[in-house]
């Protein structure tokens, strides 16, 4: 596998502003490298799964991370959470939840449905950043993932 092709982090997000907050702040900790964007959950699961753009894909070229709004277009975010966890070929890939929705209906669904992390985004900018770069160390550095059978 080209290491260039790696990506570490998808990042599925529909306000631009905050994807250039969430793209700044892993850049300024040098985890910005290698990310895909992904501006509804319709391309979040195209990018996933591998279908349609992105069908040549290779499934097994996972992510490292996915940082997840809940509320997406097209499809949201608890059921792109859903697939991905439900996927015995996605289910181990970290999935973190990125939000304004402080709804407890939503934190509780999520981890019903196997989520890693619930984060609610701060409103300055220093707190965010600060939640995205730890948020970045911790799964892409720390975090020992399971390794599989390719």
């Amino acid at each position: 596998m080209n290491h260039n092709n790696i990506i570490e982090i998808l990042l599925v997000e529909d306000s631009l502003e905050d994807l250039e907050l969430t793209q700044r702040a892993l850049r300024n900790s040098n985890l910005g490298n290698h990310i895909q964007i992904a501006r509804d959950g319709a391309e979040a699961l195209d990018f996933i799964f591998c279908e349609g753009e992105h069908a040549g894909r290779r499934i097994e070229d996972t992510p490292k991370m996915i940082l997840l709004d809940l509320k997406l277009p097209k499809v949201d975010g608890l059921e792109v959470l859903e697939r991905i966890k439900g996927d015995p070929r996605t289910k181990h890939i970290p999935v973190v939840i990125l939000t304004s929705s402080k709804e407890q209906v939503d934190v509780i669904r999520s981890y019903q449905l196997g989520v890693n992390s619930y984060i609610v985004k701060p409103v300055n900018f220093e707190g965010f950043t600060a939640a995205v770069q730890e948020l970045g160390m911790y799964w892409l550095l720390i975090n020992q993932p399971p390794i599989l059978d390719k």
